[in-house]
């Protein structure tokens, strides 16, 4: 998710609900979302850390890249990218991608149950790029390689177990992941301008060792059905994956990932929309899409997603207005919050807390536009549910 050189037109821990409160039950969406009042009201100025908000929320810097970790021994990593929250006994991790190249890999911040940071550690390394990813219901990180031919990592986020590298997921430029308990198989997005949506099969659910690699089949129209056909190669040479198999779609930059209730979302950021696949029917149609918006465009530069408790999304921006903005199940699209005097760096890696109380995210380059700058906060506030 390195910042865009391009512009369009130019231009919890189960299977019956997706870890964070990101189950969004009885949600309806009649694409594609409009400009409205979000439902915490208008942002306010700025607070001590450059961040606005709606009234009631709160923020606080988690880590710094290139700083020990307050309470611990640990340097943060530089570029934070994608993240996601993992109950731990009475408390949570949370877990973040190091997206640069060599290095790349993925750290944790643990907290107790009052959210106080107890310990940081490392959980990957060797690894490139690493950008996304996603969690699965058995409570393990799937890192992502946005590098040609890059690999899935499959992560702990305690940092006991040793990563393994999933090679049955297919090699491309991997971007996000998402979990679907119900038909037991894993959504992965590529990160090309002709890149595909993917999905993986494994053999036996909860172990990513085997499987089929699969790529979604359907017309070119912005809405209509789908299908999945078998990537005969998932190992991508000499023929990339997206070139396997006619009629495969094409999604032009596939960035964040998220499934909950028969229903996945993903960005793609050259076109700054966000699609929504009907799995029960499967039919696929736009949730959003900056063409459409009456008016001035509330989301650009789509990125990161995620879901909270009460049918929301939340989408990060890459540049833009460095905000993260909301779409409610009414199809309504707001800024949640924004990041200032940031504007050469972009939002990354949001993800809830087990109680939905805490959203974490990152400002990948902060206020000195390089990798070393990133910055990782904390919002609390009163999210519904």
């Amino acid at each position: 998710m390195e910042r865009r050189t391009f512009l369009r037109g130019a231009v919890v821990g189960s299977s019956a609900a997706a870890f964070g409160g990101t189950l969004m039950r009885g949600a309806v969406y009649a694409a594609p979302a409009q400009p409205g009042t979000g439902p915490y009201g208008a942002l306010l100025a700025p607070d001590a850390n450059g961040i606005a908000l709606p009234g009631g929320f709160t923020s606080r810097v988690i880590a710094r890249s290139g700083r020990t970790v307050a309470g611990t021994s640990y340097t943060w990593h530089s570029a934070p990218d994608g993240g996601a929250c993992f109950a731990d006994a009475t408390g949570w991790i949370y877990v973040s991608n190091s997206e640069v190249d060599p290095g790349g890999g993925a750290s944790a911040v643990r907290f107790d149950s009052s959210g106080n940071v107890t310990d940081a550690y490392r959980i990957l390394s060797g690894t490139r790029q690493n950008c996304a990813g996603g969690r699965t219901p058995w409570n393990s990180w799937l890192s992502c390689e946005e590098v040609s031919l890059g690999h899935v990592y499959e992560t702990d986020p305690r940092g006991v177990a040793a990563a393994v590298r999933r090679a049955a997921m297919g090699r491309f430029k991997h971007e996000a992941a998402a979990a679907d308990p119900v038909r037991k198989v894993v959504y992965l997005t590529e990160d090309e301008t002709n890149g595909c949506f993917y999905r993986f099969v494994p053999a036996t659910w909860g172990d990513l060792s085997a499987g089929t690699l699969q790529v979604l089949v359907a017309g070119t129209a912005a809405s209509g059905s789908f299908t999945w056909a078998n990537v005969p190669d998932p190992d991508g040479s000499p023929t990339a994956t997206r070139s396997q198999v006619s009629g495969a779609k094409r999604f032009n930059g596939g960035e964040g990932c998220h499934y909950a209730d028969d229903t996945v979302w993903f960005t793609t950021k050259g076109d700054n929309r966000v699609w929504r696949l009907d799995l029960a029917a499967g039919t696929y149609a736009l949730a959003y899409d900056d063409s459409l918006v009456s008016g001035s465009a509330p989301l650009t530069g789509v990125d990161n997603i995620t879901g909270s408790s009460s049918g929301d999304l939340y989408v990060a921006e890459d540049g833009g207005n460095m905000e993260i903005c909301l779409i409610t199940p009414a199809d309504v699209v707001s800024p949640f919050l924004r990041v200032s005097g940031q504007s050469g760096s972009e939002i990354t890696g949001p993800a809830f807390s087990p109680d939905g109380t805490r959203l974490y995210f990152s400002s990948q380059r902060g206020t000195s536009g390089s990798s070393s700058g990133g910055i990782t906060y904390e919002v609390r506030g009163p999210f519904r549910s």
